[in-house]
């Protein structure tokens, strides 16, 4: 039986950026919470936004609108996503 690897492969690198992008989050939000005011401090959760959006889809039943959405990266969530990386990578 084949395997799609190209297809299973990109399932994988999306749940690993998924999963790291909310880990590194959560870092953030610790770090903001718990880290004294200092320059690492600053250092760790200063941001680069994206925002993409809002998107109307307007059809002819129904109309609704998406977004924005907003992608924040920093240190802690580069930091996140390597480790979801490594683990994902001693899983398979």
């Amino acid at each position: 039986m084949l395997v799609d690897t190209r297809r299973r492969g990109m399932i994988r690198f999306t749940w690993t950026l998924v999963l790291g992008l909310f880990l590194g989050g959560l870092l953030t939000k610790l770090a903001e919470i718990f880290l004294p005011e200092s320059p690492a401090r600053d250092f760790l959760t200063t941001a680069v936004y994206a925002s993409l959006g809002p998107l109307d889809v307007n059809l002819v039943a129904m109309a609704f609108s998406l977004g924005p959405i907003t992608i924040t990266v920093n240190v802690l969530t580069l930091l996140g996503v390597s480790i979801v990386a490594l683990i994902m990578r001693s899983w398979i």
